[in-house]
């Protein structure tokens, strides 16, 4: 790998790691925090959340039917 392509790699780890631990921490890179601590009115809901290859694995399968439908394969 060339150096210009390492030091692009180091510099998007190192910014993502940043982020990371400033979300983790609740502020901001520029010192203000993420979150108020008031509250907002609703709640997050808890659980696993969305699956998002499941989400992509149905789309493909419902553009896959919508394709034979209109007799595209042949």
């Amino acid at each position: 790998m060339d150096r210009k392509k390492q030091a692009a790699v180091m510099a998007a780890v190192t910014a993502y790691m940043t982020d990371l631990e400033a979300v983790r921490s609740g502020q901001a890179a520029d010192g203000s925090p993420i979150c108020s601590k008031e509250p907002c009115g609703r709640g997050v809901p808890t659980g696993p959340g969305f699956n998002l290859w499941g989400l992509t694995g149905r789309q493909v399968m419902m553009q896959a039917g919508t394709m034979m439908q209109l007799r595209m394969f042949k």
